[in-house]
């Protein structure tokens, strides 16, 4: 425990002075980053092999390529993210200066889950990064492998059913997700290997709203199907649990999907497309309620990871036009002030 408390203190201590705040640090740690990333390709693809038996091609699409393109996002923008943006004003404050300026939070720590050990890691550390924070990272200790690499590399710079397909984290979470075969019926899939740590796609049907299936995060290639009689049931069967993370919509019919999209909420929607959005910086990543709170993601990174701070500056000479602001009020500056604030000529200069 001294440890830990020895590294915060250090932490804090570089924040205070100043330290991140530079465009240049932040530029530099970012650059250190794609460094780790690029030098670093050929063990980061073993040990997410290790890990989720992740071929090559799999671990670039949804691991290291998305972290280097966050890496790239991130320094080509740096300097327009860092700047102050200009807010509106109103007919009280025309002569003033308003603004929202981009602060770090200090000391962050950013946890991350094993199911995509590489890429929750470093896309979330690339906007605190960029956005000034000092970071205590704590990578998924189920990816021994990947939590190892990160560990011990990245400081110094700061079966044979298909090889395309992953294994489980390990031997719990097997057992748990093999269990889960028993609900409903399997109709697609269901063989498992223990000794690989396998389980092949899996589709489950007849599946009954109360079993296990359906209460839990999966994190697994099983996929359980209930039946419904309409598309309004459907919507209420989302809107009776907690806001999921992700809801995607299939349907030939645009009005389907479009009413799923006006009548849920969720942390990011996908009409006929899976997860593919994550691909994109230049849209967030997220959750809403249960399923969790902010964003990340390119620039989303930046802004969640920084303090919006609200800031307003007066220049010292106005006083005497200000002081129609002020008691005693005559009938003509209360009606000058209520017609002020009630006008809608707010203005960005």
């Amino acid at each position: 425990m001294d440890h830990i408390e020895d590294t915060l203190q250090r932490l804090r201590e570089a924040f205070n002075a100043g330290r991140t705040r530079p465009a240049t640090f932040r530029a530099a740690q970012l650059r250190a980053l794609g460094r780790f990333l690029q030098d670093n390709k050929q063990l980061l693809q073993d040990t997410l092999a290790q890990d989720l038996h992740k071929s090559a091609f799999e671990s670039d699409i949804s691991e290291l390529i998305l972290c280097k393109n966050e890496v790239d996002l991130a320094l080509r923008n740096l300097q327009a993210w860092m700047q102050d943006k200009p807010a509106a004003t109103n007919v009280l404050t025309k002569l003033d200066s308003a603004f929202i300026r981009k602060e770090p939070f200090g000391l962050v720590l950013i946890i991350a889950p094993w199911n995509y050990p590489l890429n929750l890691t470093l896309v979330p550390l690339v906007g605190a990064l960029a956005a000034g924070n000092c970071v205590v990272l704590k990578p998924s200790e189920i990816s021994k492998a990947t939590e190892k690499v990160l560990a011990e590399v990245l400081p110094q710079y700061l079966d044979q059913s298909s090889p395309d397909l992953g294994r489980i984290i390990n031997q719990k979470q097997f057992q748990r997700l093999r269990a889960l075969l028993g609900c409903g019926r399997v109709a697609i899939g269901g063989q498992s290997d223990e000794s690989q740590r396998y389980i092949a796609p899996t589709v489950l049907v007849d599946v009954q709203e109360t079993e296990p299936v359906m209460q839990e995060e999966i994190f697994g290639p099983i996929l359980p199907i209930v039946s419904v009689r309409s598309l309004d049931e459907a919507i209420d069967f989302i809107n009776r649990r907690e806001k999921p993370l992700a809801l995607y919509a299939f349907s030939n019919s645009s009005q389907v999907v479009n009413q799923m999209l006006d009548r849920t909420s969720s942390g990011n929607f996908g009409g006929n497309e899976g997860f593919i959005y994550m691909t994109l910086t230049s849209l967030p990543l997220g959750g809403v309620g249960n399923s969790g709170m902010g964003r990340y993601h390119g620039k989303f990174s930046f802004d969640t990871f920084s303090h919006h701070r609200a800031c307003l500056l007066s220049h010292a000479g106005l006083e005497k036009l200000k002081e129609i602001r002020y008691p005693p009020y005559t009938a003509w500056t209360q009606q000058m002030i209520s017609w002020a604030l009630a006008s809608q000529s707010c203005t960005l200069l």
